[in-house]
């Protein structure tokens, strides 16, 4: 139950990531360095995430449904 709620939360946070690089994007045209930093965040996050769903495959937290 816990795993579920951190991985949505982690999920909200990556969203927010984004939609935050895409805000920057398109009104703060002057600084590129942030969208960079937000987008680098994003995609962190989400290799981070996906390496942490596979090992908790892997280590028999995550069942198989049939």
């Amino acid at each position: 139950m816990i795993g579920k709620l951190l991985a949505v939360l982690l999920l909200l946070i990556i969203l927010g990531s984004l939609f935050t690089a895409l805000y920057r994007l398109t009104h703060k045209k002057e600084d590129s360095a942030t969208v960079v930093k937000a987008l680098t965040l994003r995609v962190g996050l989400s290799i981070g995430l996906f390496i942490a769903l596979f090992a908790n495959y892997y280590f028999g937290l995550i069942p198989l449904r049939g």
